[in-house]
C-alpha cells in the first residue's frame, strides 16, 4: 500500500516536549509526511525532523529576539488559515493545543486533529486563573481564550476526525466542541526507563516535572509534611520560589537535574507523587516503566495510565484540603511489598512509541480509506 501524501500541522515548534514528540512519531510513521508550523526556532526541531516549513511569524519571532512567542499569538489564526496545503495532499494530521484546527480552512483533503487538549486555559477559568501570572496576565488570558474559543468552535463542523490523547481530553472535546473523538494515547519513551534491582528502594516519595501551578507540587509537599515523609521535587519552573517558602526540612529540592538522575529517582523511591490533573501525563508512566508505582489524584490522565491496585492508587479529587489529606494518608499507609515491579512495567510498556505508531497509522488508513 502506497504511503498517502499526508501534511503534518502543528502550532509552534519553540521548545522540544510532548506535544513535539508526538510530531516525531507522525514523522517517523510517515517519512515523506510534510510537516508545517506557523512559528519555528531551530532549538524546536529535533530528530527525525528534517524540514518545517514555516510561515512570516517565524522571521517576526526572530527580529524580537526570540524572547517570547505569547505576543504573536493572535496572529497564529490566520497564518494557519494560510498555510499552502489546498490540492496537495490526501490527509492534513493536524496536532493542536490551541488554533491548530485553524488548518482546516487551509485545506479540501480529510483532516485528523490529534488534541493533546482543547485550549484548556481558554475554556477553563479556575485553570485559566492559575496560569496567569497577576492581573496584567489574567487580562491578556480572558482576551486571549476568547479568540481560542471562537476559532475552535469555528473550525470544529469541519473536521473530518478527531482523536483525543486521554479519555479526560476526549470528555472536553464532547463537552467543549460537541465532537466525539476516539482515544490514541500519546507515545512514551518508555525502553530508556526500566528497573535495575541491584538499586534497594529508599525511603522516599518523589514529585519529578514543570514546577508551574497546574500542576500542583505544593500539594504534594502540604502532604508530605502532613505524613511525616520525605519527599524529593526534581524540577524547576516559576512556582519554584512559592515551594520554597511552604517547604519544610521533609522536602529536598534537586532543581532540574539530568537524565542519569532523574532514572535514578525513579528507581530508588518509594512511590511518584501526582497530585495535578493532567491531560495525559507521560511522566508517571515513565516511573511506571521502572516498576515503581504512582501515588494520583483520580481524575484526568491518570485514568488512562494508572491502574488502582496494580500500578499505583487513586487519591479522591476535591478541593485542596481533600486532596492534601488523601495523599498524606496514602503515603503514611503505603506498602510496597503490595506492588510488583515487573507488573508495573509491563503495564508501562503498552505506551510505547511502537504502539502509538501502530494505532495513530490504522485511525489515519481509516479515515483516508472512508473519505
Amino acid at each position: 500500500m502506497n504511503e498517502p501524501r499526508l501534511a503534518i500541522v502543528h502550532e509552534r515548534f519553540t521548545e522540544f516536549g510532548g506535544s513535539e514528540a508526538v510530531i516525531g512519531e507522525f514523522v517517523e510513521t510517515w517519512p515523506h509526511a510534510e510537516v508545517f508550523a506557523p512559528i519555528v526556532e531551530p532549538d524546536g526541531v529535533r530528530t527525525p525532523l528534517k524540514t518545517v516549513h514555516d510561515t512570516w511569524l517565524s522571521r517576526a519571532h526572530a527580529a524580537t529576539g526570540r524572547r517570547s512567542h505569547a505576543p504573536l499569538l493572535p496572529f497564529v489564526p490566520r497564518a494557519l488559515r494560510r498555510l499552502p496545503l489546498r490540492g496537495r495532499f490526501d490527509a492534513v494530521l493536524i496536532s493542536h493545543h490551541s488554533f491548530a484546527t485553524q488548518a482546516v480552512f487551509a485545506t479540501d483533503a480529510p483532516t485528523i486533529v490529534y488534541v493533546h487538549s482543547p485550549a484548556r486555559w481558554a475554556w477553563d477559568a479556575e485553570f485559566r486563573a492559575q496560569e496567569a501570572g497577576g492581573r496584567a496576565g489574567q487580562l491578556a488570558l480572558t482576551a486571549l481564550g476568547r479568540l481560542a474559543r471562537r476559532a475552535e468552535l469555528r473550525a470544529a463542523p469541519h473536521l473530518t476526525h478527531v482523536v483525543a490523547n486521554s479519555h479526560a481530553v476526549a470528555d472536553r472535546v464532547q463537552d467543549w466542541w460537541g465532537l466525539p473523538a476516539t482515544v490514541v494515547n500519546p507515545p512514551v519513551q518508555v525502553e530508556q526507563f526500566t528497573p535495575d534491582t541491584a538499586i534497594p528502594r529508599e525511603d522516599f516519595f518523589l514529585f519529578a516535572g514543570r514546577l508551574v501551578p497546574y500542576k500542583r507540587p505544593d500539594l504534594a509537599i502540604r502532604a508530605a509534611q502532613r505524613a511525616g515523609v520525605r519527599l524529593v521535587v526534581l524540577g524547576d519552573g516559576r512556582f519554584r520560589s512559592q515551594l520554597d517558602a511552604i517547604a519544610g526540612p521533609e522536602t529536598t529540592f534537586l532543581g532540574a537535574t539530568s537524565f542519569d538522575v532523574l532514572l535514578d529517582a525513579y528507581r530508588r523511591c518509594n512511590a511518584l507523587l501526582m497530585p495535578g490533573i493532567e491531560d495525559f501525563g507521560i511522566v508517571p508512566v515513565e516511573a511506571m516503566a521502572c516498576g515503581t508505582p504512582v501515588l494520583a489524584v483520580g481524575q484526568g490522565g491518570a485514568l488512562d495510565t494508572v491502574r488502582s491496585g496494580v500500578t499505583g492508587a487513586y487519591v479522591d479529587h476535591g478541593s485542596d484540603e481533600h486532596v492534601i489529606e488523601g495523599m498524606a494518608a496514602a503515603m503514611r499507609a503505603f506498602d510496597p511489598t503490595a506492588y510488583h515491579p515487573a507488573t508495573i512495567r509491563d503495564h508501562a510498556m503498552s505506551f510505547s512509541p511502537s504502539a502509538f505508531r501502530t494505532n495513530i497509522a490504522e485511525t489515519v488508513a481509516a479515515v483516508t480509506h472512508r473519505s
